[in-house]
């Protein structure tokens, strides 16, 4: 049965809580709009009408030849997404679809209206911008907190759930594809039993990065310092994640491959585009380059850089 409705959140709501339904699909995560749920021998799916508040964000054409700077900003740039969660999106166009990069943000402190759950993708990363967070992994133990600067990397269909966090989190979730379904799974409890680390998920492996007990490197050609939050290794060469750490230094920021981003963490850098001109960067400004592009960032102060590429630098 194919339904659908002005209130995406309400209709789950009443299906769920008042006629004894399950969720079992929902999708996309940022600004849900396609919701699958199963009971009494049936199954539905329900779809917000056009127009609705749980649409997804404007789109904005896609080109691949295109700088996208995006500027923090305020409450207006965040759209409620699943499980009570704010996002606010670091890729306009989404590049055809392909990538997405989330700001995601709760508010509140304490438990999660969350639930065992795994996604359909090819590459998916959490870092924690702000404050910390509960969750727990299948295989992977018992559940763990993730501090401001660390990471895990969520290898294909990767059964967890976020447990609580604390008032304020934020967290940049990057993955690829740009829409993908988030599946329930209502038989498995996490902590799972054993503990199996090193098991392979579609060719990639559960990575967790500590910030707190991370070592800093140098990069021989740039000379800059930088921490690997061990996303190469993990997927085995499809991506790689660094924090850059920048003192009036610059670096190359062009790529070959499909896909690099960055973020600013603190201080404020000068984005120089071949043909974008100079830009600003500053807080919670975030920039997608395209392939090809020649463009350097040059620190104005003191400053920490997230850099993301595929394939690995």
């Amino acid at each position: 049965m194919e339904l659908w409705c002005p209130d995406l959140d309400a209709a789950i709501a009443f299906y769920v809580d008042e006629l004894g339904f399950r969720l079992d699909m929902i999708m996309p995560a940022d600004a849900p709009r396609i919701a699958v749920l199963s009971g009494h021998g049936i199954s539905i799916r329900l779809e917000a009408a056009t127009g609705s508040a749980n649409t997804s964000a404007i789109e904005v054409p896609d080109d691949a030849q295109l700088v996208r700077i995006v500027r923090s900003a305020g409450d207006d740039a965040w759209i409620r997404g699943r499980a009570g969660m704010h996002y606010r999106d670091l890729v306009p166009g989404r590049m055809g679809g392909r990538f997405i990069a989330s700001h995601i943000r709760i508010d509140e402190g304490g438990p999660v209206p969350d639930y065992v759950h795994y996604h359909r993708v090819r590459f998916q990363m959490i870092y924690c911008r702000r404050g910390w967070v509960r969750v727990v992994y299948e295989d992977q133990g018992e559940p763990f907190v993730m501090q401001t600067g660390d990471c895990v990397l969520q290898p294909p269909q990767i059964r967890h759930r976020v447990l609580e966090s604390s008032a304020g989190l934020e967290v940049i979730e990057i993955g690829c594809p740009a829409e993908h379904e988030t599946l329930r799974d209502h038989d498995m409890s996490l902590p799972t039993r054993d503990l199996r680390a090193e098991r392979p998920f579609d060719g990639q492996k559960f990575q967790r990065h500590e910030a707190g007990a991370s070592v800093w490197q140098r990069d021989a050609k740039a000379g800059v310092a930088f921490r690997d939050l061990g996303i190469a290794r993990a997927t085995a060469g499809l991506a790689s994640a660094r924090v850059w750490r920048l003192n009036g230094d610059r670096i190359a920021l062009g790529h070959d491959g499909e896909f690099r981003f960055v973020m600013v963490l603190s201080g404020q850098i000068a984005l120089n585009s071949a043909s974008a001109g100079v830009h600003i960067l500053e807080n919670d400004d975030a920039c997608t380059i395209p392939a090809g592009e020649l463009l350097y960032a040059e620190a104005k102060s003191d400053c920490e850089l997230l850099e993301v590429s595929l394939p690995a630098r």
